[in-house]
């Protein structure tokens, strides 16, 4: 029952305040082809980075399109393929940590020393690296980031899952004749996910920004795809005489990590809080 009120209205008001600009990004990016006033995609010769008007509401860039349409159209690309990462990120990293935690050994060693090498390395530079080699492309982009990303939930739920094992409901399950498989998913998991789950709304900001990040210099979202990293890169060669084109997907990107960003922390900062409700 304490619970239930806790996610009923208990929560502090910052937290439903972030969550609802969350979810409000998420049906701007879920309905941005219906909600684009022009064609993205479409050229006009006659508005080539012409201002703010009613028939273009954020101007035009250098070929006539309207900044507006493009960074709606780019919306999906980076609010959904970041959360896409952080969510393939999450399963993956979860499932390896607690293989590890759980059995430990050979396994352990191995993916932990691999994890080591990783995080030895700054993640934007080694995703730049991965990208480079292997093209541009959302794909590459996702791919790039993503070799890293594991890591951070494959060390949390490895540590989690260590100390779950010397639980008593841990050792209960045990003498009940649960073993294996079940009870790793079935009794560990399920007392360690929302830790994770914490991590991972942690995660998405910066995940957006390494996307977007990648689009920036060239080897992420190739253009004329609309994304917000590459249209700040084509805006900035023409920012004197159309800083529009700069300056609302720039606007797009920071608005939306401070969102995601600022909703992770009010979620981590009620981790405590909510596990002593339970």
């Amino acid at each position: 029952m304490r619970r239930r009120s806790f996610f009923q209205g208990k929560a502090p008001r910052r937290f439903r305040f972030f969550l609802a600009l969350a979810v409000l990004l998420l049906l701007t990016a879920a309905l941005a082809p219906a909600l684009a006033p022009n064609d993205p995609e479409k050229t006009h010769v006659q508005a080539m980075k012409q201002a703010p008007s009613a028939e273009f509401p954020l101007g035009t860039d250098e070929y006539g399109r309207c900044v507006l349409s493009r960074v709606l159209a780019g919306a999906p690309v980076s609010v959904f393929g970041a959360i896409g990462l952080v969510a393939a990120s999450f399963v993956v990293g979860t499932f390896l940590g607690m293989l590890c935690g759980y059995y430990e050994g050979f396994l352990d060693e191995v993916m932990m020393r691999l994890a080591d090498i990783l995080l030895a390395f700054p993640q934007m530079v080694l995703a730049i690296a991965v990208a480079g080699l292997l093209g541009g492309g959302l794909k590459n982009a996702l791919l790039a980031l993503g070799i890293t990303s594991w890591t951070v939930y494959a060390r949390l739920a490895r540590s989690l899952t260590l100390q779950a094992k010397k639980e008593t409901y841990v050792a209960a399950a045990r003498f009940s004749g649960c073993r294996g498989p079940a009870l790793l998913f079935k009794q560990i998991l399920p007392n360690v996910v929302g830790s994770l789950a914490v991590t991972a709304a942690t995660q998405i900001g910066s995940t957006m920004m390494g996307i977007a990040g990648l689009s920036f210099l060239g080897i992420g979202v190739i253009p004329p795809r609309a994304e917000w990293g590459s249209m700040i890169s084509e805006g900035r060669s023409y920012m004197q005489l159309a800083p529009w084109a700069t300056l609302a997907p720039a606007a797009a990107v920071v608005v939306t990590v401070v969102v995601f960003n600022c909703l992770g922390d009010v979620a981590r900062d009620l981790g405590p809080a909510g596990k002593e409700m339970g």
